[in-house]
């Protein structure tokens, strides 16, 4: 059975999101980051994403500076098999990339039950909340930036009840990014 991650990057007060739609600004982004993220697409079969993330996603991994500045995670991106879940967007462009419209639990529940590398949500908190309500994540990648941004979208702001997590392992990275692997504590 497949696992299911979550990765994103957070603040130190819990925002994946500065004050303004898609202000990644703060992100610290280096050699030694995109090595991990060639890495850890390697391991990756499927791409999950809500609508919003996947609208901001394929404009920059499709654009000509993205294959240009970063031509290796670029052509992953792109050709790695994606899912989007939303029920507004009436079709999906980017290559390799299927539309969910309904039942996403069940469509992620199926996804993981094949063989294959790892299902990864990257971004997408709203559906990341949605699935960490129905117990789908099998693991959380969280790199915390050490930056306090004060105003922004905090990366869990949809959950209402405690979920208890374990720390499996952790990587620091010389920028002062810290990568923390949670699962789910029984």
């Amino acid at each position: 059975m497949r696992k299911l991650y979550l990765f994103n990057m957070m603040t130190l007060d819990g925002l994946f999101e500065g004050p303004t739609k898609w202000d990644l600004s703060w992100h610290i982004v280096d050699a030694e980051f995109n090595q991990f993220a060639i890495e850890q697409l390697d391991s990756t079969g499927v791409i999950l994403f809500g609508r919003v993330t996947y609208e901001g996603m394929a404009s920059y991994w499709s654009s000509e500076n993205a294959i240009k500045d970063d031509p290796i995670v670029a052509g992953k991106m792109n050709s790695i098999p994606k899912i989007v879940f939303s029920k507004t967007l009436a079709r999906a462009e980017w290559h390799n990339t299927k539309l969910v419209k309904e039942n996403a639990g069940k469509e992620i529940d199926n996804l993981k039950r094949q063989g294959g590398k790892d299902i990864a949500i990257f971004g997408s908190a709203s559906l990341a909340s949605g699935l960490i309500k129905e117990g789908l994540i099998d693991e959380f990648r969280i790199i915390l930036n050490p930056v306090v941004l004060g105003k922004g979208r905090p990366l869990f702001g949809n959950i209402e009840t405690k979920t208890n997590l374990r720390l499996e392992r952790m990587k620091s990275f010389k920028s002062g990014n810290v990568l923390l692997y949670y699962t789910l504590a029984g």
